[in-house]
């Protein structure tokens, strides 16, 4: 019974000891900027307009996308009366 015992607090302390990933896609923003570099590719979301973005990513090797996960500005539910 001990080693069961055993067995299952180890088993449970190494699933929990992996590194978790962050979410890629912040849905407070309607767009994104994937970067690529040496080593590096990694996507950032912050930008309010693509123009703005676009400004952020000349000269760079990036692209702006569209947020698949942008969730919209939001808006109060209305009570009809």
């Amino acid at each position: 019974m001990r080693i069961l015992v055993g067995m299952i607090l180890a088993i449970g302390t190494i699933a929990a000891a992996t590194p978790l990933q962050a979410q890629t896609y912040d849905p407070n923003y309607p767009v994104c900027m994937q970067v690529y570099g040496k080593g590096a590719n990694y996507i950032t979301c912050g930008y309010t307009s693509i123009g703005q973005c676009q400004a952020s990513a000349s000269g760079r090797g990036a692209q702006c996308l569209t947020n698949p996960y942008y969730a919209g500005p939001y808006q109060r539910k209305r009570r009809v009366y």
